[in-house]
C-alpha cells in the first residue's frame, strides 16, 4: 500500500486528447469537464490512507467517490452505445450483489488514490471522444429495469450526459465537505 502524497497537476487537469466537440456537445463536455475537476480537486495532496478515511457519518471517502463516479460514468457511457443489457437487471440483484456493489464507495486495501484518479482520467477520455463524434444526441435507449426507473422509459444520450453531469457535480459536493472534514481543505472559497 503506497502512501504517496498525489500532488501532480494530472488529478487536476482534462485530458488533452479527446477529439473537438462542436455545439451542443461541446457544451455539455465543457460543463462536464468543470464538475470533473472540483471532483478531483478534492484529491489533491492526499495520502491513499487519507483517500481511504470517512470523516462523516456516510460510508463515503474520497477515493470510493472517485471510484464510484468512474464507474457510473463508465456504465453510462456503455449504456449510450450498446443499451440497458450493459447495466444488467437491478431488480434481480442479491444481498451479495448490492455488498460488493458497496465496494465501489471504498477504496479497498491494494487500490490506491493514483490508480483511481488513472482510470477516471481514461474513462473521462473514452467519454470525451464518444461525445465529440456523436451523431445523434437524440438516439434513445431504453433503461434497465430498476425500482427507481418507470418501466418502459427511454432516455435519449443527451439525457444521460445530464445525468453524468448532474451525478458528478453531487458527488464533487459530497467530496467537497468530506475533504474539509479531514483536513480543512476546500474546494471553493
Amino acid at each position: 500500500m503506497s502512501e504517496t502524497t498525489i500532488a501532480d497537476e494530472s488529478t487536476t487537469r482534462e485530458p488533452a486528447d479527446a477529439p473537438a466537440a462542436v455545439g451542443e456537445c461541446a457544451d455539455l463536455l465543457a460543463m462536464l469537464a468543470h464538475q470533473r475537476h472540483f471532483l478531483r480537486f478534492t484529491t489533491r495532496e492526499l495520502t491513499d490512507e487519507q483517500a481511504r478515511r470517512r470523516t462523516t457519518a456516510s460510508e463515503l471517502c474520497l477515493g470510493g467517490l472517485i471510484k464510484h463516479v468512474t464507474a457510473a460514468e463508465r456504465s453510462w457511457v456503455d449504456f449510450i452505445l450498446d443499451g440497458p443489457s450493459v447495466m444488467g437487471d437491478f431488480t434481480t440483484m442479491t444481498e451479495a450483489d448490492w455488498a460488493q456493489r458497496a465496494d465501489e464507495f471504498r477504496l479497498l486495501p491494494g487500490e490506491t488514490l493514483a490508480g483511481v484518479l488513472a482510470d477516471y482520467a481514461e474513462v473521462a477520455r473514452r467519454t470525451d471522444e464518444l461525445v465529440a463524434t456523436l451523431d445523434d444526441l437524440d438516439a434513445t435507449q431504453p433503461l434497465p429495469k430498476a425500482p427507481w426507473f418507470e418501466p418502459g422509459v427511454r432516455w435519449s444520450a443527451r439525457r444521460v450526459l445530464m445525468f453524468i453531469i448532474a451525478e458528478t457535480a453531487q458527488h464533487a459536493g459530497h467530496a467537497d465537505i468530506i475533504r474539509e472534514s479531514l483536513d480543512g481543505a476546500k474546494s471553493m472559497g
